[in-house]
Formats: structure tokens, sequence, C-alpha cells
């Protein structure tokens, strides 16, 4: 991020703790509970999300909903393009998604590429009832037919901007949006 010259925050910590919560609210509206509902967070950002909304579902409901993280790397369509030894963080999804309720969680979504990876290995895992998508900062820019179903905050950027999302699994700290300064 040293190249960014402008910094803006976009969401501070309370902020994003108020996005994080209507979400989860959204999530058990929109789905009239948490009957057959799984959380599965892409790598590695999206794990930590789908971590705090799985918390605010279980202050809502009283239920913990069963949470898998998801490795994209080997279904890229960029992925030599990266590296040519890209770093694999694996999959763990100790449930069977066989006619689930899916709610797919990432901390931005720019391009849909991401996603469109995600659902394909999804899809190869088995057959889902339904897959929405939560995304805490929706930047605009879709290069593919995707869009969230949840959504922490609209931010339209350019190409030359970036989000920075610093997040853990306790907290997500700030949201800013960086935007390179001349070259």
């Amino acid at each position: 991020m040293a190249n960014y010259a402008e910094i803006t925050v976009l969401m501070d910590e309370a902020t994003a703790k108020r996005a994080v919560s209507r979400i989860a609210y959204e999530i058990v509206e929109r789905n009239k509970g948490t009957d057959n509902l799984v959380i599965i967070g892409i790598q590695t950002k999206g794990v930590s999300l789908a971590r705090l909304i799985i918390k605010k579902i279980e202050e809502i409901e009283g239920i913990s909903l069963p949470l898998g993280s998801l490795d994209i790397t080997f279904y890229r369509d960029d992925l030599t393009r990266l590296s040519k030894h890209p770093v694999v963080a694996g999959n763990d999804i100790a449930f069977s998604i066989e006619d689930k309720k899916i709610i797919l969680v990432d901390d931005v979504l720019y391009s849909g590429r991401t996603i469109r990876s995600a659902m394909e290995e999804i899809f190869d895992m088995g057959r889902p009832e339904k897959i929405e998508l939560a995304v805490l900062v929706d930047r605009g820019g879709r290069e593919l037919p995707i869009r969230a179903d949840y959504v922490g905050k609209d931010v339209p950027t350019s190409h030359n901007e970036y989000i920075d999302v610093v997040i853990d699994d306790e907290m997500i700290k700030k949201v800013s949006i960086c935007g390179k300064g001349e070259e």
C-alpha cells in the first residue's frame, strides 16, 4: 500500500460493527431464520468477516451456524499470472453442502471473478439449495454478472483505487479507500 498517496477512512470500528449487524439481521430475515443455513468465507478476510457475522447471528438467534472456509487459489482464472508457487491455505468445510442455503462471504466485491471461482468450487463439492453473497464493501467495476445479496457499504471506485480492510476474527478495525498518486 506504500504507492497509495490518498487514504480515506470509509468505516471505522463502530461503523463496520453496525454494517456487520445489519448484514446478520438481513440474512436471518430473508432466510426466515437459520434452518439449513451455513456460512462459507473466502480465504482470508472473508473467513474473518464470516466469523463476525456468525457471532452476531448467534446473539440474535441463540444458535451458532456452521462455518466453512474456502481457498479459491486453484479455481482462479488468473492463477498463471499470480506466481509460480501460489500459497494455498486449503478448504475447511466440515459439513455437507448438499441442499444447504449457503451464505458466501468476502470482504470486497469488485470484478466478480473471485466469487465466480468460489461458486465453481462449491458446485464441485455438491449441489446447494441456493447461494447468497454477503460482502462488507461493494466497489462496483463488475466484469461478470454477479451481485451481492448483503452489502455493508457501496463505494464506487476507479481502477486506480484500492479498498483496504483491516480485520481479524474479533473486529473490523477500519476500511479505507486508497487512491494512487501521480506516477
